[in-house]
């Protein structure tokens, strides 16, 4: 009976580790639509919702702690618990990138862009797919996907260095660019940071699955 519990309580925060993911592949999402769409509304949405994520990411390391110290779970069940909290710590750094992002157009929303937006919205639809698939891998043990969300992030750098040469070359050829061209940047890198958080969320999957400490 009590492993039963146990086990119903692990799925519970299987399922509020999702249901966190989720609010922050929602926050990514809408943060660069904000920008290319210049929302304010849309963006100050983000940047209020932030603080959902960050509740959400202490609710589910209390009750990581409440499990630890009333089930007593030992190897993998207590390395389960673990990874979990250091997840939410992932998501919850994504979740204030999200927020950069979004902040970012409420400092630019009353200019026009200085070009349409192609790369940002492509990286971003990469890195919501690593945030899901990877917490996908983690809730199936799956080192295989792991490995494979991990590869997306060589992807991701590529379109980041593409944009960031890109609007260097803008700057260079028009002054006037160089404040909305430097923000642009700081977007790019904000989303090669949420790859890497996401990246990390596999590293820790492998290690989990075969023991095996990998830099992907």
């Amino acid at each position: 009976m009590v492993r039963s519990n146990f086990n119903q309580e692990l799925e519970e925060l299987n399922q509020k580790l999702l249901k966190m993911g989720s609010m922050v592949e929602e926050a990514i999402h809408k943060s660069v639509t904000s920008l290319a769409e210049k929302d304010v509304e849309l963006a100050e949405e983000v940047m209020e919702n932030d603080d959902l994520i960050d509740e959400a990411e202490v609710e589910i390391e209390k009750r990581c702690i409440k499990l630890i110290a009333l089930q007593q779970p030992v190897a993998k069940d207590l390395r389960t618990i673990g990874m979990i909290s250091k997840i939410i710590t992932d998501l919850e750094r994504m979740g204030d990138l999200a927020y950069n992002i979004a902040r970012i157009t409420t400092e630019i929303a009353g200019e026009s862009l200085i070009k349409p937006l192609v790369d940002i919205p492509h990286m971003t639809r990469i890195t919501q797919d690593m945030v899901r698939e990877s917490l996908d891998a983690f809730v199936n043990l799956d080192s295989e996907k792991a490995y494979e969300v991990a590869e997306m992030d060589d992807e991701v750098d590529r379109i980041n260095e593409q944009i960031l040469r890109e609007l260097l070359t803008y700057m260079m050829e028009d002054a006037s660019t160089i404040s909305q061209a430097t923000r642009l940047m700081f977007v790019g890198r904000y989303l090669e940071r949420i790859a890497d958080h996401a990246t990390n969320i596999c590293e820790r999957i492998i290690y989990m699955v075969t023991g095996e400490r990998e830099e992907l």
